[in-house]
Protein backbone atom coordinates (compact mmCIF):
# COMPACT_ATOMS: atom_id res chain seq x y z
CA UNK A 1 0.00 0.00 0.00
CA UNK A 2 2.29 2.48 0.92
CA UNK A 3 4.23 1.39 -2.21
CA UNK A 4 1.03 2.78 -4.24
CA UNK A 5 0.66 5.61 -2.01
CA UNK A 6 -2.46 4.58 -0.32
CA UNK A 7 -2.95 4.46 3.33
CA UNK A 8 -4.59 1.55 4.95
CA UNK A 9 -7.87 2.24 7.27
CA UNK A 10 -6.05 0.65 10.00
CA UNK A 11 -2.96 -1.27 11.15
CA UNK A 12 -3.29 -4.54 12.16
CA UNK A 13 -1.00 -5.12 14.64
CA UNK A 14 -0.02 -8.76 14.64
CA UNK A 15 2.10 -9.20 17.90
CA UNK A 16 4.71 -11.90 18.19
CA UNK A 17 2.17 -14.48 19.40
CA UNK A 18 -0.30 -14.12 16.32
CA UNK A 19 2.72 -14.28 14.34
CA UNK A 20 4.80 -17.43 16.04
CA UNK A 21 2.67 -18.90 17.80
CA UNK A 22 0.59 -21.83 16.11
CA UNK A 23 -2.69 -21.77 18.14
CA UNK A 24 -2.56 -17.87 18.23
CA UNK A 25 -1.87 -17.77 14.73
CA UNK A 26 -5.31 -19.50 14.00
CA UNK A 27 -6.72 -16.21 15.52
CA UNK A 28 -4.90 -14.25 13.32
CA UNK A 29 -6.10 -15.65 10.36
CA UNK A 30 -9.33 -15.60 12.08
CA UNK A 31 -9.47 -11.85 12.26
CA UNK A 32 -7.91 -11.30 9.19
CA UNK A 33 -10.87 -12.77 7.55
CA UNK A 34 -13.37 -10.76 9.36
CA UNK A 35 -11.76 -7.90 7.61
CA UNK A 36 -11.22 -9.33 4.21
CA UNK A 37 -15.15 -10.24 4.95
CA UNK A 38 -16.39 -6.69 6.23
CA UNK A 39 -14.22 -5.10 3.26
CA UNK A 40 -11.68 -3.31 5.74
CA UNK A 41 -8.82 -1.79 3.94
CA UNK A 42 -6.32 -2.77 6.64
CA UNK A 43 -2.14 -3.56 6.09
CA UNK A 44 0.77 -5.41 8.80
CA UNK A 45 3.90 -4.68 8.97
CA UNK A 46 5.60 -8.14 8.21
CA UNK A 47 9.05 -8.42 9.33
CA UNK A 48 9.06 -4.63 9.98
CA UNK A 49 6.85 -5.80 13.28
CA UNK A 50 9.08 -5.73 15.84
CA UNK A 51 7.85 -7.07 19.89
CA UNK A 52 6.44 -4.05 21.52
CA UNK A 53 8.76 -4.56 24.13
CA UNK A 54 6.01 -5.28 26.74
CA UNK A 55 7.70 -8.52 28.14
CA UNK A 56 10.63 -6.56 28.35
CA UNK A 57 9.20 -3.65 30.26
CA UNK A 58 7.19 -6.09 32.68
CA UNK A 59 10.31 -8.09 33.55
CA UNK A 60 12.04 -4.94 34.59
CA UNK A 61 14.52 -4.22 31.61
CA UNK A 62 13.30 -1.05 30.93
CA UNK A 63 16.43 -0.15 28.18
CA UNK A 64 15.74 -3.16 26.12
CA UNK A 65 11.55 -2.08 26.06
CA UNK A 66 12.71 1.52 25.00
CA UNK A 67 15.02 0.16 22.39
CA UNK A 68 12.43 -2.05 20.94
CA UNK A 69 9.43 0.71 21.35
CA UNK A 70 11.35 3.50 19.59
CA UNK A 71 12.15 1.41 16.91
CA UNK A 72 8.66 0.73 16.15
CA UNK A 73 7.80 3.80 16.81
CA UNK A 74 9.85 5.06 13.73
CA UNK A 75 8.72 2.58 11.75
CA UNK A 76 5.03 3.11 12.29
CA UNK A 77 5.71 6.75 11.52
CA UNK A 78 7.37 6.25 8.75
CA UNK A 79 4.58 4.97 7.35
CA UNK A 80 2.35 7.49 8.60
CA UNK A 81 -0.01 5.35 10.89
CA UNK A 82 -2.47 6.82 12.55
CA UNK A 83 -5.08 4.16 13.70
CA UNK A 84 -3.73 0.75 15.08
CA UNK A 85 -5.88 -2.42 15.67
CA UNK A 86 -4.51 -5.73 17.89
CA UNK A 87 -5.51 -9.05 19.01
CA UNK A 88 -3.49 -9.00 22.20
CA UNK A 89 -4.34 -6.98 24.76
CA UNK A 90 -0.61 -6.73 25.81
CA UNK A 91 0.07 -5.14 22.55
CA UNK A 92 -2.81 -2.89 22.94
CA UNK A 93 -2.29 -1.66 26.60
CA UNK A 94 1.68 -0.96 25.41
CA UNK A 95 1.07 0.66 21.94
CA UNK A 96 -1.98 2.94 23.64
CA UNK A 97 -0.61 3.66 27.07
CA UNK A 98 3.28 3.29 26.93
CA UNK A 99 4.44 4.35 23.67
CA UNK A 100 2.97 8.33 23.72
CA UNK A 101 5.59 9.27 26.50
CA UNK A 102 8.37 8.15 24.08
CA UNK A 103 6.40 9.95 20.77
CA UNK A 104 4.10 7.29 19.54
CA UNK A 105 0.71 8.97 19.58
CA UNK A 106 -2.00 6.54 17.94
CA UNK A 107 -5.53 5.49 18.02
CA UNK A 108 -5.08 1.89 19.52
CA UNK A 109 -7.93 0.31 19.38
CA UNK A 110 -8.37 -3.69 20.69
CA UNK A 111 -9.84 -6.52 17.92
CA UNK A 112 -13.32 -6.76 20.08
CA UNK A 113 -13.82 -2.92 20.56
CA UNK A 114 -12.85 -2.90 16.34
CA UNK A 115 -15.87 -5.53 15.79
CA UNK A 116 -18.41 -3.28 17.86
CA UNK A 117 -17.22 -0.77 15.98
CA UNK A 118 -17.84 -2.79 12.51
CA UNK A 119 -21.42 -4.18 13.62
CA UNK A 120 -22.62 -0.76 14.69
CA UNK A 121 -21.58 0.83 11.01
CA UNK A 122 -22.96 -2.12 9.66
CA UNK A 123 -20.49 -3.76 8.17
CA UNK A 124 -20.72 -6.71 9.96
CA UNK A 125 -23.51 -8.99 10.16
CA UNK A 126 -23.78 -11.74 12.86
CA UNK A 127 -26.15 -15.01 12.45
CA UNK A 128 -26.00 -16.56 15.66
CA UNK A 129 -23.51 -19.53 14.79
CA UNK A 130 -22.28 -22.28 16.25
CA UNK A 131 -22.97 -21.21 19.85
CA UNK A 132 -26.70 -20.33 19.52
CA UNK A 133 -28.64 -21.45 22.87
CA UNK A 134 -25.46 -22.74 24.14
CA UNK A 135 -23.88 -21.99 27.60
CA UNK A 136 -20.46 -19.77 27.28
CA UNK A 137 -18.19 -17.59 29.61
CA UNK A 138 -15.77 -14.95 28.74
CA UNK A 139 -12.32 -14.70 30.83
CA UNK A 140 -11.58 -11.19 31.28
CA UNK A 141 -7.88 -10.18 30.13
CA UNK A 142 -6.39 -8.26 33.04
CA UNK A 143 -4.54 -5.59 30.17
CA UNK A 144 -8.09 -5.22 28.55
CA UNK A 145 -10.45 -5.49 31.68
CA UNK A 146 -8.85 -3.73 34.61
CA UNK A 147 -5.89 -2.25 33.37
CA UNK A 148 -7.99 -0.27 30.73
CA UNK A 149 -11.50 -0.50 31.96
CA UNK A 150 -13.03 -2.44 28.95
CA UNK A 151 -15.48 -5.34 30.15
CA UNK A 152 -18.46 -4.22 27.89
CA UNK A 153 -17.38 -5.18 24.37
CA UNK A 154 -16.07 -8.63 24.16
CA UNK A 155 -19.31 -8.98 25.99
CA UNK A 156 -21.74 -7.38 23.68
CA UNK A 157 -20.15 -9.52 21.04
CA UNK A 158 -20.98 -12.43 22.89
CA UNK A 159 -24.60 -11.97 22.88
CA UNK A 160 -24.78 -11.34 19.25
CA UNK A 161 -23.64 -15.05 18.93
CA UNK A 162 -27.54 -16.10 20.83
CA UNK A 163 -25.69 -17.72 23.70
CA UNK A 164 -26.41 -18.38 26.85
CA UNK A 165 -23.52 -15.98 28.85
CA UNK A 166 -22.82 -17.56 31.94
CA UNK A 167 -20.29 -15.25 33.95
CA UNK A 168 -17.43 -16.58 36.11
CA UNK A 169 -17.58 -16.28 39.84
CA UNK A 170 -14.88 -13.89 39.38
CA UNK A 171 -15.29 -11.62 36.25
CA UNK A 172 -14.88 -7.77 35.48
CA UNK A 173 -12.75 -5.58 38.06
CA UNK A 174 -12.91 -8.89 40.21
CA UNK A 175 -11.26 -11.16 37.95
CA UNK A 176 -9.11 -13.37 37.97
CA UNK A 177 -5.54 -13.67 35.85
CA UNK A 178 -4.92 -16.42 34.19
CA UNK A 179 -0.70 -16.76 35.53
CA UNK A 180 0.87 -14.90 32.06
CA UNK A 181 0.65 -11.29 32.48
CA UNK A 182 3.75 -9.39 33.89
CA UNK A 183 6.19 -11.79 31.66
CA UNK A 184 5.02 -14.62 34.07
CA UNK A 185 4.57 -16.27 30.44
CA UNK A 186 8.45 -16.88 29.69
CA UNK A 187 9.39 -18.12 33.33
CA UNK A 188 9.46 -21.09 35.79
CA UNK A 189 6.35 -20.60 38.38
CA UNK A 190 7.48 -19.50 41.39
CA UNK A 191 6.51 -21.22 44.54
CA UNK A 192 2.72 -21.69 45.71
CA UNK A 193 0.39 -24.33 46.26
CA UNK A 194 -1.07 -24.65 42.65
CA UNK A 195 -0.98 -23.16 39.17
CA UNK A 196 -2.80 -19.62 39.04
CA UNK A 197 -4.01 -21.08 35.64
CA UNK A 198 -5.39 -24.02 37.08
CA UNK A 199 -7.34 -22.15 39.82
CA UNK A 200 -8.84 -20.09 37.10
CA UNK A 201 -9.85 -23.03 34.77
CA UNK A 202 -11.63 -24.24 38.21
CA UNK A 203 -13.79 -21.23 37.82
CA UNK A 204 -14.85 -22.23 34.18
CA UNK A 205 -15.66 -25.71 35.22
CA UNK A 206 -17.83 -24.15 37.88
CA UNK A 207 -19.92 -22.45 35.42
CA UNK A 208 -21.13 -25.67 33.55
CA UNK A 209 -20.28 -23.92 30.28
CA UNK A 210 -19.62 -25.71 26.40
CA UNK A 211 -16.87 -22.47 25.26
CA UNK A 212 -14.95 -19.92 27.28
CA UNK A 213 -14.60 -17.21 24.96
CA UNK A 214 -10.76 -14.89 25.51
CA UNK A 215 -9.49 -12.02 24.13
CA UNK A 216 -5.48 -12.95 24.72
CA UNK A 217 -3.30 -15.26 23.40
CA UNK A 218 -1.46 -15.46 26.51
CA UNK A 219 -5.21 -16.26 28.40
CA UNK A 220 -5.91 -18.84 25.58
CA UNK A 221 -2.32 -20.73 25.79
CA UNK A 222 -2.90 -20.79 30.16
CA UNK A 223 -6.91 -21.49 30.28
CA UNK A 224 -6.29 -24.22 27.52
CA UNK A 225 -3.84 -26.26 29.16
CA UNK A 226 -5.98 -25.77 32.59
CA UNK A 227 -8.94 -27.30 30.35
CA UNK A 228 -6.50 -29.99 29.28
CA UNK A 229 -5.69 -30.40 32.74
CA UNK A 230 -8.63 -31.42 33.60
CA UNK A 231 -9.38 -33.34 31.19
CA UNK A 232 -12.12 -31.95 29.77
CA UNK A 233 -10.49 -30.64 26.45
CA UNK A 234 -13.68 -32.57 24.43
CA UNK A 235 -16.49 -30.88 26.49
CA UNK A 236 -14.82 -27.42 26.93
CA UNK A 237 -14.03 -25.17 23.80
CA UNK A 238 -11.32 -22.60 24.77
CA UNK A 239 -11.81 -19.72 21.86
CA UNK A 240 -10.85 -16.39 21.19
CA UNK A 241 -13.85 -14.07 20.33
CA UNK A 242 -12.80 -13.84 16.84
CA UNK A 243 -12.89 -17.22 15.83
CA UNK A 244 -16.36 -17.39 17.47
CA UNK A 245 -17.53 -14.17 15.25
CA UNK A 246 -15.67 -15.93 12.12
CA UNK A 247 -18.43 -18.21 12.68
CA UNK A 248 -21.48 -16.95 13.03
CA UNK A 249 -20.77 -13.96 10.41
CA UNK A 250 -23.25 -13.44 7.57
CA UNK A 251 -22.82 -14.40 4.49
Amino acid sequence: MAAAGQSPEVLFWVGCAGSFDQRAQRVTKAFADILNRTEVSFAILGSEEACTGDPAKRAGNEFLFQMMAMQNIATLDAYQIKNIVTTCPHCFNTLKNEYPSLGGHYEVMHHTSFLNKLLDDGRLKIEGGAFKGKRISYHDSCYLGRANGIYEAPRLLMERLDAELVELKRCRTNGLCCGAGGAQMFKEAENGIREVNTERTDDVLAANVEAVAVGCPFCNTMLTDGVKGANREDSIQVLDVAEMIQGAMAS
